[in-house]
């Protein structure tokens, strides 16, 4: 990492945790040099960065400050949190999260849901558009791995100076590039986790147990998808093995709803496999009970990890090896992270967030 980033990232770090609050100076561009061992060109380069992004002010021979961020008397301060679903899984938490950050910054927030329709979403934007009474809008998309047929309004409203912010996924047609502490240049961010990092990590940790012969069930129409199975390649290929096609099942939101077409597809797909990686804890559970109907036993016959850490991995029996999903934090830097883009046009707002397994008994070392 380039010396200037480390400044960088602690100076967010810092701005994030609330130890240098709004209107507070910064160390100056001295005490920087000695803390990191740096240049003062190098110090300089650091801070320019976060003024241009808005995070930091600087006060001609006074000094570097953060930059308020509190909302200013007669602005806007209603946003629209646009969400897939509401009541289960691990979307109260991160609603939770959202809710809260937003209150606490002086926000309040109008809540809508797609149950996973993009139809239903383009109801909600052309909505958002008529009235125009937001300040910005944090939006989950709708089967993101699909062509979005929204694009259109997400310009308009973009056009309108209402800034937006992808959460937990994004449209790659219109979404920013990501580099964590920068400025993306264009295009809409996105909060999320690191989807093929994490999907890396659940297979490394089964081949370190061993094992070799790993299917997938992954989802096809939303980007998490697409992302994860780009992790498992890349955790395969490492090992000198080839995925193999036999081994992968692709499944949509439909096929979850209606389960008993992909029962077959999944025991005939699985039956060569020692182990196999999951797309969420809600299909490990599915594909948990699939099996055990089939007589084979999680680990005894077939090792399984999963994705989100949800209650749903600590309920089953045994319970599910699963990377985290962040919840209730993701939702609270997408807050966040709105916020600043509101007040500050230039801020870098994509982040990515990088878990470790929690280990729970659902692996067998062969």
């Amino acid at each position: 990492m380039a010396k200037y980033q480390e400044v960088v990232d602690w100076i967010q770090k810092q701005v994030s945790s609330g130890k240098l609050r709004p209107g507070s100076k910064i160390p100056s561009e001295n005490d920087l040099c000695i803390q990191f061992n740096i240049s003062r060109q190098t110090a300089r380069h650091a801070i320019g960065i976060l003024v241009q992004e808005g995070i930091l002010t600087a006060e001609r021979g006074s000094g570097t400050y953060v930059t308020d961020e509190r909302v200013r008397s007669g602005e806007r301060n209603r946003i629209a949190v646009i969400t897939t679903y509401v009541d289960s899984y691990i979307f109260p938490k991160t609603i939770q999260g959202i809710e809260n950050k937003l209150r606490e910054l002086g926000y309040s927030v109008q809540l809508f849901f797609t149950n996973n329709s993009s139809v239903r979403e383009r109801e909600i934007l052309s909505e958002i558009i008529d009235k125009d009474e937001v300040a910005g809008i944090i939006l989950e998309p709708t089967r993101s791995a699909l062509p979005n047929p929204n694009t259109d309004l997400l310009s308009e409203i973009s056009e309108m100076n209402i800034p937006i912010l992808f959460m937990n996924s994004y449209y790659p047609e219109i979404s920013g590039g990501w580099t964590r502490g920068t400025q993306s240049g264009r295009g809409i961010p996105h909060v999320s986790m690191n989807d093929k990092k994490s999907a890396y990590k659940a297979v490394k940790s089964l081949m370190k147990c061993g094992h070799s012969k790993i299917g997938c069930v992954l989802k096809m129409d939303d980007r998490q998808g697409l992302d994860r199975y780009s992790g498992y390649q890349e955790a395969i290929s490492e090992k000198g093995l080839a995925p193999e096609d036999s081994r992968i099942i692709w499944l949509d939101t439909e096929d979850l709803k209606k389960q008993e077409h992909i029962r077959d597809k999944i025991r005939d797909r699985l039956s060569g496999c020692t182990a196999v990686f999951c797309y969420n804890d809600e299909v490990a559970a599915m594909v948990m009970q699939i099996l055990e109907e089939d007589g084979r036993k999680v680990p005894d016959d077939i090792s399984l990890v999963s994705m989100d850490d949800s209650d749903l991995a600590k309920l089953t029996r045994p319970p599910i090896d699963s990377i985290p999903h962040p919840k209730e934090k993701l939702g609270e830097r997408a807050a966040e992270n709105l916020v600043r883009l509101i007040h500050h046009p230039g801020f870098s707002a994509t982040y990515e967030f990088e878990e470790d397994i929690t280990v729970r008994g659902s692996v067998r070392t062969i």
